[in-house]
């Protein structure tokens, strides 16, 4: 699969500097731009952001970030990583990637989803038990928005729209939409439903337990009538200039960072072991350039996927190894991906 999309994925983690100095939200969010640019320049095909509300992470507004992107960049496709659809209104998103599309030349696309963090509901006054209300109506008005035409809609969750022309209207007459999918049967079906790219987010155990949800998206998109498109994934990862390397730096962040997460969802304290297996068997692609091509292509190969996204970001790693990481990505990591699978 030589024509393989391949991404980078990051929340904006606050990094450090090289003395371990943790850096301000303003320099993580310069940091990630910086890295955006050296992606587009060393070939990486997209770049998507993820919306949280959370100290860890400095993008609460990926649209905005990715504006800036636009202007400073030239191929790159700009994508959120996700937009929390429930927690936003349909028509501003709508806006606002249009907005992007017009500044970055039709490169704009939107990853909608639930959001696997729920921070953002009380934050703008949403009630946690319409979770799935908000998103069954939210997507259904996203999906006329696309249309680019007036719209007449109504619903529970906002005011109803009779005629409403929302602008801009992006050149193209379209704007590309995935809907990212953490593992649940109904949320892949409704993707196929209204005929929208599926985004896996593989972030532990095996990837091939995934293949099952792959089959039915597929399934279901032929019977519902609409396009079944390449799937994508995304799995978190780290790059450095040997193995050893990779797994010093990210361990002892990632562990922080996994542990104060998993404390808020009952989950134990993760252990070394658990964190090298998962390098070896699981959804982690953590080493040299070499390892970690490896390892993708593997994934890309047994699944039969079309995009690949990796999060390559993850607690307080050094802005520089961030840099370095982005670096033999684009210029080591993703040649020996496509050779792998031309050959």
């Amino acid at each position: 699969m030589s024509d393989l999309v391949f991404g980078l994925d990051t929340f904006g983690d606050v990094p450090e500097d090289d003395s371990g100095a943790p850096l301000g939200y303003g320099a993580a969010i310069r940091q990630v731009l910086d890295e955006a640019v050296l992606a587009d320049e060393t070939g990486i095909d997209a770049i998507a952001l993820g919306e949280h509300h959370r100290p860890e992470y400095a993008i609460s507004s990926p649209e905005t970030v990715l504006a800036g992107i636009a202007t400073r960049t030239s191929r790159i496709r700009l994508s959120s990583g996700v937009t929390v659809l429930s927690s936003d209104d349909p028509v501003r998103v709508f806006q606002r990637f249009a907005t992007v599309d017009a500044l970055s030349n039709g490169r704009a696309e939107v990853i909608l989803g639930r959001g696997s963090f729920t921070e953002s509901f009380p934050l703008f006054g949403y009630d946690l038990a319409d979770y799935e209300v908000l998103f069954e109506e939210k997507i259904a008005l996203f999906a006329e928005l696309l249309k680019e035409k007036p719209v007449t809609w109504s619903g529970t969750v906002r005011a109803a729209l009779q005629d409403a022309d929302v602008f801009p209207k992006t050149d193209s007459g379209h704007l590309t939409t995935w809907v990212g999918v953490g593992g649940s049967p109904q949320s892949v079906v409704r993707t196929a439903r209204y005929g929208f790219p599926l985004m896996l987010a593989i972030i532990g155990g095996s990837p091939e337990r995934f293949a099952p949800y792959i089959d039915l998206y597929r399934r279901a998109a032929e019977q519902f009538g609409t396009e079944a498109h390449p799937v994508g994934v995304h799995s978190p990862g780290f790059v450095a200039d040997t193995d050893e390397e990779a797994r010093e730096l990210f361990w002892p962040r990632y562990r922080v960072l996994r542990d104060r997460i998993g404390a808020l969802r009952g989950w134990p304290p993760i252990r070394r072991q658990e964190f090298d297996a998962e390098i070896e068997h699981g959804s982690m692609y953590i080493g040299s350039p070499e390892t970690v091509a490896r390892k993708i292509a593997r994934t890309v190969d047994a699944l039969g996927v079309g995009r690949f996204d990796l999060i390559y970001t993850s607690g307080s790693l050094p802005a520089s190894a961030r840099l370095r990481a982005v670096e033999l990505i684009g210029t080591k990591v993703l040649p020996m991906v496509r050779d792998i699978l031309a050959g």
